[in-house]
């Protein structure tokens, strides 16, 4: 009955979310007014079979970041987020834990950059949401599952990325990352994920053990990266962390100079790759 009832409110909300309001082109004649299956299994990241079998009380146990996925590609206000949850047979985030919901401000400003690699993490480092463009120049992440979404997991324990680094620009990132986790640990320590994950970051890797026991603070700045692109070659960009008042959400925005051949291999990479992904 649980995974009956959980189907049916992501149907049901599914289809009064229009694709003008989750950022979609309205596209050709429409059997509905709300989303399609593959235009909600792109915002979410959730393939379509999975969602198919939710919807139809196939698939039961939804995970966590299944159910925040689906939350926040649906526009759900907080009630319903937390119904949501309860139908998944989870309990609701609870305010001492690291915040994973996107401000509706956030979510516009995404909508609006179609065209620009933009990726939202959260106060640990865990990633949210990946637009197209984004993934098209790092790689796509929508696989990703648990800790294969953590910058810091991924940094110290995970394979290595599409970003080039020297031993100072990779001793600076992993000093701003190990700062960052440490401020997050501070400020919410009764999450249990997050404690996890220090955990096994301190005993799996040595490198992380060193920093987190030195205490070592730093911060993230502006800096420019070359990405070794598989089919474009390297791409040389402006990487900048912003953040939101009020909020720990933390922005990852990828950008070229106008009319350098950087800007002209970024574009390529940007239509070439959503192609692909959306194809």
């Amino acid at each position: 009955m649980a995974a009956t009832e959980f189907g049916q409110a992501v149907r049901r909300w599914r289809e009064r979310t229009s694709p003008e309001s989750a950022g979609l082109p309205l596209g050709g004649r429409r059997r509905t007014p709300g989303l399609r299956r593959e235009e909600l299994s792109q915002l979410a990241g959730i393939s379509v079979d999975y969602i198919t079998r939710l919807e139809q009380g196939r698939a039961t146990s939804p995970s966590q970041q299944v159910v925040e996925a689906l939350a926040r590609a649906l526009r759900l206000s907080g009630t319903e987020r937390a119904h949501l949850f309860r139908l998944g047979g989870l309990q609701p985030p609870q305010p001492d834990s690291v915040p994973a919901h996107l401000t509706p401000g956030v979510q516009r400003v995404l909508d609006r950059l179609t065209g620009t690699p933009v990726a939202v993490y959260d106060a640990a480092w865990t990633l949210l949401v990946a637009n197209p463009p984004y993934a098209a120049l790092m790689g796509d992440p929508s696989a990703w599952r648990g800790l294969e979404r953590n910058a810091v997991w991924r940094n110290f324990l995970g394979p290595n990325d599409r970003v080039r680094h020297t031993p100072q620009s990779r001793h600076a990132l992993q000093t701003a990352l190990v700062a960052d986790l440490r401020t997050a640990t501070a400020r919410y320590p009764a999450d249990q994920r997050l404690k996890r994950l220090v955990a096994e970051l301190h005993g799996e890797s040595d490198r992380f053990a060193e920093l987190w026991d030195t205490g070592i603070a730093g911060h993230h700045e502006a800096a420019r990266k070359t990405i070794d692109h598989p089919h474009a070659g390297a791409v040389t960009l402006d990487c900048d962390i912003l953040t939101v008042a009020g909020s720990d959400l933390r922005i990852m925005v990828y950008t070229a100079e106008p009319g350098t051949e950087d800007a002209e291999r970024l574009a390529l990479i940007t239509t070439l790759g959503t192609q692909t992904l959306v194809g």
